[in-house]
């Protein structure tokens, strides 16, 4: 069995009117699988037990739910053969910005428009 972090994508999305902006989260959950399929497959039942749809829900007052919306990249552990144990890099993001003003912007952890890479 081999661990993976798997970035699984969470939205609102309201139940009525219009939507103009979507509230995501990107979770990180560590899925062990005997295979990239298994993982996958492992990672999307995960996270499809964090959707919401209550009538108890509501965003800015709104009725709402919290809807999966994927498996965005699925990242073995660097150690995959191995129990992640402190220190072990489990995910990354690899990313591009316009400038080096806007690295050392995204460093400091203000707003920065980025460019994800595969």
């Amino acid at each position: 069995m081999v661990w993976y972090a798997a970035h699984a994508i969470m939205y609102v999305k309201f139940k009525e009117g219009e939507q103009d902006k979507y509230p995501v989260w990107e979770n990180v959950i560590l899925i062990k699988g005997s295979s990239d399929e298994e993982a996958f497959e492992r990672a999307k039942n995960r996270a499809k037990e964090d959707e919401i749809n209550s009538d108890d829900f509501k965003w800015e007052d709104r009725p709402a739910s919290l809807t999966y919306g994927g498996i965005r990249k699925l990242i073995t552990c660097s150690d995959p053969d191995e129990n992640p144990d402190d220190g072990t890099e489990i995910t990354y993001s690899q990313i591009e910005v316009d400038s080096e003003e806007s690295l050392f912007r995204l460093i400091e952890g203000e707003p920065v428009g980025v460019k994800y890479s595969e």
